[in-house]
C-alpha cells in the first residue's frame, strides 16, 4: 500500500488507471469505513482511501480541532483489507489558498435536516467531495448510508453536474446491540455508550407503527420518538420521515400506496450529536 501527502504523487501513482474506486474518509476509522474499501474492491481497482478532516464542514463551535487523527492506525487498518493508495493531504496541499470557489447544493436537498442543524455543512461537503473528485478522477467512489442526506446530496451533485462517477451506496454498519458505527462513538462514556443504542430503537419503533401498525400520522409518530428520547436524556435535533427519492415529507396517499420512506434522526447524548437513519 503506497501512502501519499501531495496531489502530484497522488496522480502519479494512479497514472494510467481508468478503474479507480475511491472512498474518501476523515480518517479515525472503524468497520464501517473499511466496509466501504472491501465493497470498493468489488467495483474497481486500485481502491484509493482518502483522509482528510475538511475544515469547510465544520462550523466554529463544532469538533473540528478535537476530531481525532489517528493516520498511523488508520493506515494499518487500510493495509490490513487490501487499500491500494492512501491519500492524506495536508490542509496547506488541499486549501493552498482561501477556498472562495464552492460548491452550494439546493437549498430543498441540503437546506433541511442535518442541513438546518448545521447551516453551511453541505457546501463544505460538496466543494471537498469534487475537489477530492478531480484530484483522485475515480471512476466509482463509494458513500455509506449512514450519512444518508450526504449519500444523497453528492449523488445529485455528481448527475448535476455530469461526472464521469458511479456512487456507490454502502449499508451501515452496526455494533452487535445495533448502534451505528461513527467515530465520533469514540467520545460517549461507558454509560452514554450503554444508552446510545436507543436512538435504532427509536427508529424500529418508528418503523413498526408505519408498516406494521398502518398509522398514517406521521407527525404524531415523529413527535412520541422525540418525546421518548427527551425522557431518557437526550436532546433531539429532529426525527422525521422522509420520502427515499427526495427526503421531502410523504403525503398521506403515499403511505398506503407503500412509498419507499427513510426514517432520520440526530440527537445529542450529553455532549456527543449521533446520526442514524433506517429505510422502511
Amino acid at each position: 500500500m503506497r501512502i501519499v501527502h501531495t496531489i502530484a504523487e497522488l496522480r502519479q501513482a494512479l497514472a494510467g488507471s481508468t478503474r479507480t474506486a475511491f472512498v474518501p474518509t476523515m480518517g479515525n476509522l472503524h468497520e464501517g469505513h473499511l466496509s466501504l474499501v472491501k465493497l470498493a474492491k468489488e467495483h474497481g481497482g486500485p481502491v484509493v482511501a482518502s483522509i482528510f478532516v475538511n475544515r469547510l464542514q465544520f462550523a466554529p463551535h463544532e469538533d473540528f480541532d478535537r476530531y481525532p487523527r489517528t493516520l498511523e492506525r488508520d493506515c494499518d487498518l487500510l493495509r490490513s483489507v487490501g487499500c491500494n493508495v492512501v491519500f492524506a493531504p495536508s490542509e496547506e496541499e488541499l486549501y493552498p489558498e482561501p477556498q472562495v470557489y464552492k460548491v452550494h447544493p439546493p437549498e430543498e436537498l441540503a437546506g433541511i435536516l442535518e442541513g438546518h442543524f448545521r447551516p453551511g455543512f453541505f457546501t463544505g461537503v460538496c466543494t471537498v467531495v469534487l475537489k477530492l473528485f478531480n484530484c483522485v478522477q475515480p471512476r466509482v467512489a463509494v458513500f455509506g448510508k449512514k450519512d444518508y442526506q450526504q449519500l444523497m446530496v453528492v449523488r445529485r451533485m455528481v448527475r448535476q453536474l455530469a461526472l464521469p462517477i458511479e456512487i456507490v451506496a454502502g449499508e451501515t454498519a452496526r455494533a452487535d446491540d445495533g448502534l451505528a458505527l461513527s467515530s465520533r462513538n469514540g467520545y460517549l462514556s461507558p454509560a452514554e455508550r450503554a444508552e446510545a443504542v436507543r436512538l435504532s430503537m427509536a427508529l424500529r419503533q418508528v418503523e413498526l407503527a408505519l408498516r406494521v401498525e398502518k398509522r398514517t400520522d406521521v407527525a404524531a409518530v415523529e413527535q412520541e420518538a422525540v418525546d421518548e428520547l427527551r425522557r431518557r436524556g437526550w436532546a433531539p435535533d429532529y426525527v422525521a420521515v422522509r420520502r427515499r427519492t427526495d427526503l421531502q415529507p410523504p403525503a398521506p396517499e403515499e403511505l398506503q400506496a407503500g412509498e419507499p420512506l427513510v426514517v432520520l434522526a440526530a440527537a445529542r447524548l450529553g455532549t456527543t450529536r449521533l446520526i442514524d437513519n433506517l429505510e422502511i
